[in-house]
């Protein structure tokens, strides 16, 4: 839906009479006042908002407590917390920051941890300070995670053991002051969570005002140069995405009357890291606004998660798609039906195709559902569920009513005919607000307000849009950006390469492998094993490709003397040798 269409009236199907995607879309724009709309200018650009959201992550919390109607809202093992029990802990946590650790009014705070529950309550204490919360990458190492301290200036840094560890490397040199978190190393010269969260018991709400477009979060996304980029997130831009997906699930029941109620409260299983957008937007704060009980996974595991879907009766469950396939597989060996689950989505990366249908046979009672979006869009994007999904599997979807827009431009911006291929672009105000400290890429980018993707897609008659490519370099690897630049980098630092080249690989359970060709230079051998274990003191395991082809002539290039990518990676997978490295998994 466009700028501009928020005067539309609803549409007025027969009565029980199934809704299109748009009639549903309309209808409840027009009666459903948490999706009335209005207009505002944010940074310069006039843009279609709800009215009536709230202005901040820290009254989205706040009021929060009658969607939750005294049922938990966070479970980590068996520790359990209900709306009080959380606020109780944000108040505190956002007293003590401020008092003991000097944290101010658009500081940032970084957080490096797994997926504790500490996580999720400190970047709601961080936002309800009017700080901006910087999750940080887990799987980072000790380069990856100073450079983003550097990057966004925080002089305070929550982590896990293993983080607190990478971190007393640069604090000394940064200024960084360290809190621990759960498991408190030995003889650790820093502050400690838990006697924060004591310092800071029986605290009020933060009296701090604030703004709607200040930033909330900054995420590190993997770029094309391959040095990460912190993406600024604003509390209306995360809040504008999160009632977007909220809305899509509320059209269901108006396309789908027949289908019975809902036979057990919300409850969602969070196994995707909170430091990524799918997992904080998409499953965290969406699970905030319907009132869903959140259950956290430390780690990965999917005997863990069949066993965790039963015992709390989880009804919505969202990973990459190598996690659905691997859920199926635990749950025939359990036996288990998972009759609770009403959706099965994935993100981050795309779905195999016969997945869909698979998923859909082993799990009739659940919508099987996909979502293409980016961190630069708050996870906001295009959606397809259900039968239609079952019907288009390579689709990606729809356009997320009601706020965005979308067009598809040709290499000189210009909108391409329909049918045709073109860049993706989109326009909203759950886009983000820029690239933190990285001006030129922001213009690049962010253009009159539409976020250019970097992705090329198609849209059909139906409406329905297909990712057919991306012009980035970059490879979706069971959800995680490697920068193919990045990895090229690391393989030149190895004394016998001459010439490297990297390419995304299909794999049916990763979804795209990251694949690397390498020209020995004159005289020397490269053995790909030794290669992979050279290049772990150099990139994060997920980044260390998975396939490796050493070839015995130069890497194919262009007219402008660049490798050419498609042409290496069509070469490679038709007919070069590769060594296949499973030892980092």
């Amino acid at each position: 839906m466009g700028q501009g269409q928020q005067d539309r009236a609803p549409a007025a199907p027969g009565t029980g009479a199934p809704m299109s995607f748009e009639q549903a879309a309309a209808h409840l724009v027009g009666t459903d006042p948490r999706f009335a709309l209005t207009e505002a200018t944010v940074r310069g650009q006039r843009y279609t908002v709800f009215r009536n959201t709230p202005f901040h992550l820290r009254d989205l919390l706040r009021h929060g407590a009658p969607v939750f109607a005294g049922r938990d809202v966070l479970v980590y093992q068996q520790e359990r917390w209900d709306h009080d029990a959380l606020c109780a802990d944000v108040r505190a946590l956002a007293a003590a920051m401020a008092k003991e650790l000097g944290v101010r009014q658009g500081d940032r705070v970084a957080l490096a941890m797994r997926n504790y529950p500490e996580l999720p309550i400190l970047i709601l204490a961080v936002a309800a300070l009017g700080a901006v919360a910087v999750p940080m990458n887990a799987w980072w190492g000790e380069q990856e995670l100073a450079f983003a301290m550097a990057d966004c200036g925080a002089r305070v840094l929550f982590a896990d053991q293993p983080r607190f560890r990478l971190g007393e490397t640069f604090a000394e040199r940064l200024g960084v002051t360290l809190v621990a978190v759960r498991d408190v190393p030995p003889g650790h010269a820093g502050h400690d969570y838990r006697d924060l969260r004591a310092a800071g018991d029986g605290a009020g709400w933060p009296e701090t005002a604030i703004d709607t477009d200040d930033d909330a979060v900054v995420l590190y996304s993997s770029g094309s140069t391959g040095r990460p980029k912190g993406v600024q997130l604003t509390h209306r831009g995360m809040i504008s995405a999160v009632y977007s997906q909220v809305m899509v699930q509320a059209m269901g029941p108006l396309m789908n009357p027949a289908a019975p109620p809902p036979a057990r409260p919300p409850a969602s299983l969070i196994v995707t890291p909170l430091f990524h957008v799918t997992a904080l937007n998409a499953s965290y704060l969406q699970g905030m606004v319907n009132g869903a009980t959140m259950t956290l996974m430390y780690k990965w595991d999917a005997d863990e998660a069949v066993r965790l879907i039963e015992r709390e009766q989880v009804t919505r469950f969202v990973g990459v798609p190598t996690q659905s396939a691997e859920l199926l597989a635990a749950a025939r060996r359990a036996g288990a039906a998972l009759e609770s689950l009403n959706y099965i989505g994935a993100g981050g990366a795309k779905r195999p195709a016969a997945q869909v249908g698979q998923l859909a046979e082993a799990f009739p009672a659940a919508k099987v559902g996909t979502g293409w979006g980016m961190t630069e869009t708050n996870a906001l994007g295009i959606v397809l569920a259900g039968p239609d999904y079952v019907a288009h599997p390579d689709a990606a979807g729809r356009l997320n009513p009601p706020l965005q827009e979308m067009r598809l431009l040709d290499e000189q911006g210009r909108p391409v005919p329909p049918g045709q291929v073109g860049e993706l672009a989109v326009r909203s105000a759950a886009n983000m607000r820029g690239y933190l400290n990285q001006p030129e890429a922001t213009a690049e980018t962010l253009r009159d307000g539409w976020l250019l993707t970097g992705d090329l897609a198609r849209v059909d008659d139906d409406g329905l849009v297909y990712i057919v490519d991306r012009r980035k370099s970059i490879i979706l690897r069971g959800g995680e950006n490697v920068s193919c630049l990045e990895v090229e980098g690391a393989l030149h630092h190895h004394p016998a390469v001459a010439e490297a080249g990297v390419f995304p690989v299909p794999d049916e359970r990763l979804g795209e492998a990251v694949g690397a060709a390498v020209w020995p230079r004159a005289g020397a051998t490269v053995d790909p094993a030794e290669l992979a274990a050279f290049l772990r003191g150099h990139l994060a395991r997920f980044k260390i490709p998975d396939h490796i082809w050493v070839l015995t002539r130069p890497l194919p290039r262009g007219a402008t003397d660049k490798i050419d990518r498609r042409a290496l990676r069509a070469a490679c997978l038709d007919d070069g040798p590769r060594a296949v490295l499973h030892a980092k998994e």
